[in-house]
């Protein structure tokens, strides 16, 4: 027995550096073998990728705990970028709530005042007027994408 394992072993690393032949019968069928072709068909010989060296690599605890703090700080930061948009997206709302109801009253022919300087109230007048719904507009054109 002690005489056999050696042998075995031998023919067990031949057979795992054989190679890999590969050819087209007349028919153009392709053939994969270990063994070899017949002699009058050309044969292509594929070597098989050499075997990994070592054994595989396992991340260590710490590599896995950074790995984790990394996937959560990333996490982190889109919930944060996430609520800023929302904020910012609440607040031009707003922003455009109020821009509309200006225009909603200038629009309307009722008697608007102004302070003035000096802390008097002003009649609005019609100059000032067209001038605040010309500027009410273009701030609802350029910053509410919605329809009015």
């Amino acid at each position: 027995m002690k005489r056999c394992l050696p042998v075995f072993l031998l023919l067990l690393s031949v057979s795992a550096h054989g190679a890999l032949n590969k050819w087209v019968d007349a028919e153009g069928n392709v053939h994969y073998s270990d063994a070899p072709p017949p002699p009058d068909v050309k044969a292509q010989i594929l070597t098989t990728p050499p075997a990994a060296s070592g054994e595989p690599t396992q991340k260590t605890i710490a590599e896995r705990e950074a790995e984790r703090k990394k996937a959560q700080k990333t996490k982190e930061e889109a919930a944060q970028k996430d609520a800023k948009q929302q904020e910012e997206i609440l607040s031009r709302q707003k922003y455009c709530e109020a821009l509309r109801a200006s225009l909603s009253t200038l629009e309307k022919n009722i008697a608007l005042y102004l302070t003035n300087d000096k802390g008097e109230n002003v009649l609005m007048d019609t100059a000032t007027r067209q001038q605040q719904l010309e500027t009410a507009r273009k701030e609802i054109g350029a910053n509410c994408s919605q329809a009015r």
